[in-house]
């Protein structure tokens, strides 16, 4: 016996209508919030920082193809996305104690003649002086951060839970620090990323003033070492 469909097809066609005006209104927002990551790109500020974050929830995948469709580059955009996310973080980063902050340094920071081995938490600096590395973990390491030297992303998940830190510094290259943003985002962690200066596999580089900027967002004066404005300048 054949199904009669008849008494259905208005409930058929107002589905349809709506999945139209849903993925009209994703393609919408989606502009518009293309519309306003290009002026604050173009200007070095973030324009209405909430909404941007709160429209990547729904629509990054879309805005990445309109970034890609105007010919902005994966590291303008990927920069881009850091940067949010670093301003939407930072209050929320300034609350938490320092004693419940980590800090994650990748380790192809160090030197290629560095002594070091990898443990299971991974490196342990042995300030050697043949990179900056040791004198960044002895300031940080005064500040009261925990210090982890890490190959990959995994040595942090692991980290994390053993230690749960209600805050992180990750530093890394784009898509490391993009990668471990949202890691930590599904961890319920606060981070804040760090983009190294260069590249590679071995003696990259990292601004180290940023570092320690964003390492004293929220610390007292008091906690802070006598020649870390130095090293900051």
């Amino acid at each position: 016996m054949a199904f009669d469909l008849a008494p259905y097809q208005g409930i058929f066609a107002l589905i349809g209508e709506l999945t139209i005006l849903f993925i009209l209104a994703n393609l919408l927002l989606a502009f518009v919030l293309v519309a306003i990551s290009l002026y604050s790109i173009k200007k070095g500020k973030l324009y209405f920082p909430e909404f941007l974050r709160a429209g990547l929830v729904f629509v990054e995948g879309t805005m990445k193809s309109i970034f890609r469709l105007l010919g902005l580059e994966d590291r303008e955009m990927l920069s881009f996305f850091i940067k949010l996310q670093n301003s939407m973080n930072k209050s929320a980063f300034e609350t938490v104690p320092v004693k419940e902050r980590a800090i994650f340094l990748p380790q192809c920071l160090r030197s290629s003649k560095c002594p070091a081995h990898l443990t299971p938490e991974g490196l342990k600096c042995r300030n050697c002086g043949q990179c900056s590395v040791g004198e960044a973990h002895r300031i940080l390491e005064m500040m009261g951060y925990r210090i982890f030297i890490v190959p990959g992303s995994s040595f942090i998940k692991r980290m994390v839970r053993k230690y749960r830190p209600k805050a992180i510094i990750g530093v890394g290259c784009l898509s490391e620090v993009k990668e471990g943003i949202d890691m930590a985002d599904r961890m319920g962690v606060v981070v804040m990323g760090v983009v190294t200066a260069k590249e590679g596999c071995v003696e990259t580089l990292v601004n180290w003033p940023d570092v320690y900027e964003m390492a004293a967002l929220g610390v007292s004066p008091s906690s802070v070492p006598e020649d870390f404005n130095a090293l900051a300048d």
